[in-house]
């Protein structure tokens, strides 16, 4: 598995940015209308959904794609756990800012 952009803060072209911006959009607009943990839980799904189809689409058969299983899921596993803890982290830095409340 190769990532079609790199995920480092860094290099984040724009168009990356405003793809999950636009997504993170939808999903705040979503949170006015149902509880956060609903609507993170169906952008999980959808994400794996959607995960898995592109692994699907770029393999030329369904053997390719059986032999890819492991990789796949380790490199999707492995970059969303570096996501969400560099995000848990930047969240956990600045919590006033993002929650509107003060740590204690």
């Amino acid at each position: 598995m190769q990532p079609d952009e790199r995920m480092s803060q860094q290099g984040l072209s724009p168009e990356f940015r405003a793809r999950a911006d636009a997504v993170i959009d939808l999903l705040n607009r979503q949170a006015n209308e149902a509880p956060t943990g609903q609507v993170s839980a169906s952008v999980m799904y959808a994400t794996a959904r959607f995960n898995a189809f592109q692994v699907a689409a770029t393999a030329e058969d369904a053997e390719q794609m059986k032999a890819e299983r492991e990789n796949a899921v380790n490199y999707f596993t492995s970059q969303y756990r570096k996501m969400f803890e560099d995000h848990f982290d930047e969240c956990l830095k600045h919590f006033d800012r993002y929650t509107g409340r003060g740590s204690e």
